[in-house]
């Protein structure tokens, strides 16, 4: 398409999401390729620009594990959650927020807006309570493993996030949670963004990660558009692989929960956020209520 084409495709959508609100949650590459993730910033710096209110959720968990290698220490996961005892917390602490977090605020910085880093911490945004114990297959036998430091989100309390926003900045929040005695827990970054979106309740829910969205099960072709019935009967039947099963699930209960739309796409090909939101086919998969 030329120029002005993309640009007058464009316009309806501009003025559709002007004023709204959208939850971004980074992920995958993104979080360990710069280059990645300062494109990404700059597509979601475009979308403020164009009076569309953005919430940054990150994870980190790939540069946890190296983080923890360094330091002499393994990563053991249970049923895809990180086993988190104390120091393992402090590092995960270390690399979401002292890192991850203050990195992306400055590449905000550097497109032209203003963001300001949070945790779940920060005013009491995120309340969790400390996971129950998972049960696991471990030889053949059931048993089960006690997670340590990690949360379950019991409430969000987005009166610091809806500051921010009015006064047009990005908030970046990385997924660290405070339960009610006032311990850290670690959560679940899709988990995070998704109840964040909730909360607030935001017009669209966005997962960047790996892949080009829901696959089918011969993982070659990528679904436009499902429903939640048909996104729930994909993961019963197991043609959702383990990696997708948090995030089909969280934008799942995020639309349940009155999210207008929520869409899965490939945050490390340059401007895929631009055009998921911005073009009539879109890039990735978008799941709505019905």
């Amino acid at each position: 398409m030329k120029r002005e084409d993309v640009l007058m495709e464009a316009l309806p959508y501009i003025q559709q999401f002007h004023g709204k609100m959208i939850v971004i949650k980074l992920g995958g590459h993104a979080m360990v390729d710069p280059v990645v993730l300062e494109n990404a910033i700059r597509d979601a710096v475009l979308l403020n620009y164009v009076g569309i209110r953005v919430v940054l959720v990150h994870g980190g968990g790939p540069e946890i594990t190296e983080k923890m290698k360094q330091m002499g220490k393994e990563s053991v996961f249970v049923a895809g959650l990180r086993v988190t005892d104390a120091e393992t917390l402090e590092i995960a602490q270390m690399v979401l927020v002292g890192k991850i977090n203050s990195n992306i605020v400055s590449l905000i910085a550097k497109c032209g807006a203003r963001g300001v880093g949070l945790s779940g911490n920060d005013g009491s945004l995120i309340i969790a309570r400390k996971m129950d114990p998972q049960k696991v297959k471990v030889g053949g036998v059931v048993q089960e493993v006690d997670l340590g430091h990690v949360g379950d989100i019991e409430w969000i309390d987005p009166a610091i996030l809806h500051s921010l926003l009015e006064n047009r900045y990005i908030p970046v929040v990385a997924p660290i949670a405070i339960d009610r005695a006032g311990n850290s827990l670690n959560i679940n970054a899709d988990t995070a963004a998704g109840d964040i979106a909730v909360a607030l309740k935001a017009y669209k829910l966005i997962n960047m990660t790996d892949v080009d969205g829901v696959m089918d099960s011969s993982r070659t072709n990528v679904f436009r558009k499902l429903s939640i019935d048909q996104a729930n009967r994909l993961l019963k039947s197991g043609a959702i692989g383990e990696g997708m099963i948090p995030k089909v699930t969280s934008v799942i209960n995020a639309v349940e929960n009155g999210v207008g739309f929520a869409h899965i796409i490939n945050g490390n090909i340059e401007h895929n956020l631009v055009l998921e939101l911005f073009t009539r086919e879109g890039v990735g998969t978008m799941i709505t209520l019905k």
